[in-house]
């Protein structure tokens, strides 16, 4: 490939101010040199594993994001991507107090729940696309604002305002945009359970729910009646209804000894 010698003396002072100038200087890669428009986006920064609280304000320059396309759209994308993170680190809070170890994490349930758009048998009128859609970013507000608990006593209006100023952020961090934009539209339609989808996503919510709570029995000898109390008669397609059933008859069919 040919360089033009103002390339060349661009490439030469990259080298001279880059940490990786240990590269012989025929051999360095191009995604090493600075490029002026990047800008820094604020993202607040959490402890791996923590219960989603937030914490201060850690600042992300792309100027350090070595060897990704150094467009503006790239650098919110994984801006973007590096924010939702938290979504994997983070654990549901409600197996948190009840002293579970190793519980699922946000991304965990987000990720079953589209799992089970994916499989679940057709239904007239359904767009089985928009409900894996709405699975995976029904609860990504709370890779900022954190998994508030029926516990945690926050008033459902006031949880509300704190998902979507959470989710107003993070679509700011991806730099806005038609995509940006559907996110919004489909946490939106979920939350106020706006369509067919958001209705079977809903359940999937709770099948989710109950289903990972009939493991954690299994596996640790708890008794979670909770879980199964708080959803009982809130399933609201027959979907959700046949699943729940199933999942409360295989609950029904295990040995009485196996809780402590």
């Amino acid at each position: 490939m040919l360089i033009s010698s103002s390339s060349a003396a661009a490439t030469r002072c990259c080298m001279q101010s880059s940490p990786y100038h240990s590269f012989p200087s025929s051999r360095v890669p191009i995604f090493f040199c600075h490029v002026p428009n990047l800008r820094p986006v604020s993202v607040r920064s959490q402890p791996p594993g923590s219960d989603g609280s937030g914490g201060p304000i850690k600042r992300v320059s792309s100027e350090h994001c070595v060897g990704f396309s150094t467009s503006s759209s790239s650098a919110s994308v994984i801006d973007f991507l590096t924010l939702c993170n938290r979504l994997k680190t983070t654990k549901r809070k409600g197996w948190v107090n009840l002293g579970i170890k190793g519980g699922e994490s946000i991304a965990d349930h987000m990720y079953r729940m589209s799992l089970m758009a994916l499989i679940a048998g057709d239904v007239p009128g359904l767009n089985r696309e928009r409900c894996i859609k709405i699975a995976l970013i029904h609860d990504i507000a709370e890779g900022i604002c954190g998994d508030i608990t029926p516990s945690d006593g926050v008033p459902k209006a006031e949880k509300s305002r704190r998902e979507q100023a959470a989710l107003n952020e993070m679509c700011d961090v991806l730099g806005g945009g038609t995509r940006a934009e559907e996110i919004k539209e489909l946490w939106s339609e979920y939350e106020n359970n706006s369509s067919l989808e958001a209705n079977l996503v809903k359940d999937f919510d709770k099948v989710e729910l109950i289903l990972q709570a009939l493991e954690y029995e299994t596996e640790h000898g708890k008794v979670l009646d909770e879980f199964f109390l708080s959803t009982a008669g809130k399933f609201q397609t027959e979907i959700g209804k046949s699943w729940a059933a199933e999942i409360i008859s295989r609950r029904k069919s295990l040995p009485a000894n196996r809780l402590s």
